[in-house]
């Protein structure tokens, strides 16, 4: 009969055996990654950071530099979804109000939802269209600029950088289109006669330019092209919001100074996952920063970008390894830092909180399918690579998933900043990576 002291040293035996023979297949991955890098030409020219983790053996497979900080670009929108998984997991509060004798008074909550062109969020819309009592806009709840921390001013114009308000409305931009060669239609229709015709331009192209600091909006007298669509930014403020309802309503809305009662009701608009949906795939920027205020919203904290971020890292983020300079929902900011190696800890906190990978993966960008990823990697039906993007000069990163063609599910994040080669180049090399990991495995 085996002796106790005996039965010890065979368990310990079985254990450590176990444990070398686990961890003998990511040794294996480790060496051929790094080797796989260290041969390639191009992450040779610029910084690199790069982190592969086995969650199940909650392992760090292979590390480069991967305790440095990054610039991450839209892979900040991560930070952006997790903690909206954590405060608004089910539908997005789009009002606060109450009724008070013959008067409805509301102030928005940030909600990015509504009346935007893809979520067409209206249960805030139809509450005010249904009521008989007058209505009072309470403004003043967003304490910000309409530009976000170390935004880029000159990209005032773009698509992508429309300004942070407490009540948007239609993505806070103007959408300018024509389905035939030469007939522009604008909306929404309130800002047409804010359109001007400039004679003395010499562009032979159509293309809107707004004025930096009004709703002036200049186009050369040229022709629009059949099917041209545009969408500008248009310059927030509490008079064109009110202008804007009045038009949507169909009813008057006026202004009051009323501070916020904490009886007051919310109503809510699109379901979370929607919004996230349209945060990830697309990289939606509006809707990330718009989203940060309605975590406020729903934290009882005052409409405040610096002040929800400090209380979600406070809150939800302690487990980090090293801390982030987070200071936006989008990642448009160059003031934001972090390592991959947080970022690899941060995709597991989003995978064990949705604890549901079917779902999960609808809401991120799928390689050769879907969102900023479609057309990355070559088109398919079944895609092993499920990641945010993050894009900005000299500044291209993935963060996700990766499924090897054994089943094998890893976390990775692949950060490359300071590089002066084309964008297209660095695309090409992340996608050689993963893909060798995914064929190789």
């Amino acid at each position: 009969m085996m002796s106790i002291t005996n039965r010890i040293k065979l368990a310990l035996f079985v254990l450590i055996t176990t444990n070398l023979f686990a961890c003998k297949p990511n040794q294996i991955i480790a060496r051929k990654v790094g080797k796989e890098i260290k041969s390639s030409e191009m992450l040779k020219k610029y910084q690199v950071g790069f982190a592969l983790y086995d969650m199940d053996a909650d392992q760090m497979i292979f590390q480069k530099d991967a305790d440095k900080y990054f610039t991450p670009a839209s892979n900040t929108k991560l930070f952006t979804f997790y903690a909206g998984l954590k405060i608004v997991p089910d539908s997005i509060p789009s009002l606060r109000y109450i009724e008070k004798a013959d008067s409805l008074i509301f102030w928005g909550t940030g909600d990015p939802s509504l009346l935007h062109t893809v979520l067409k969020g209206t249960n805030a819309i139809q509450l005010l269209k249904r009521t008989n009592k007058k209505l009072f806009f309470a403004n003043n709840r967003y304490e910000g600029n309409f530009f976000g921390d170390g935004w880029a001013w000159d990209d005032y114009n773009d698509y992508y950088q429309p300004e942070i308000s407490e009540l948007p409305l239609f993505d806070n931009v103007v959408l300018v289109t024509a389905k035939e060669a030469g007939k522009m239609n604008i909306s929404p229709k309130s800002l047409n006669a804010c359109f001007i015709a400039d004679s003395n331009s010499r562009a032979t192209k159509f293309r809107v330019q707004r004025e930096f600091l009004s709703n002036k909006f200049h186009y050369p007298p040229v022709t629009t092209d059949a099917n041209y669509a545009q969408q500008i930014p248009f310059k927030t403020s509490t008079a064109l919001t009110l202008t804007l309802l009045a038009d949507t309503l169909g009813k008057n809305v006026q202004l009051i100074n009323y501070p916020l009662p904490v009886n007051a009701k919310t109503i809510y608009s699109s379901k979370s996952d929607d919004v996230f949906r349209q945060l990830m795939l697309p990289s939606d920027n509006f809707v990330a920063e718009q989203l940060l205020l309605t975590y406020a919203d729903k934290l009882g904290l005052a409409l405040s970008t610096p002040k929800i971020i400090a209380a979600i890292q406070e809150k939800y983020l302690a487990e980090l390894p090293d801390k982030p300079k987070w200071v936006d929902g989008s990642g448009l900011s160059r003031g934001n830092l972090f390592t991959p190696r947080s970022i690899i800890k941060l995709l597991t906190l989003i995978y064990k909180e949705v604890n549901d990978q079917e779902r999960l993966f609808k809401m991120m960008p799928a390689g050769g399918k879907t969102g900023t990823l479609k057309n990355a990697y070559p088109k398919t039906d079944t895609p092993f690579v499920y990641a945010k993007t993050g894009t900005l000069g000299g500044v291209h990163n993935q963060s996700g998933y990766v499924i090897t063609k054994k089943g094998k599910l890893l976390l990775y994040s692949f950060m490359n900043n300071n590089y002066v080669q084309p964008t297209a180049d660095i695309r090409k090399e992340m996608v050689k990576v993963m893909t060798y990991i995914h064929d190789s495995f």
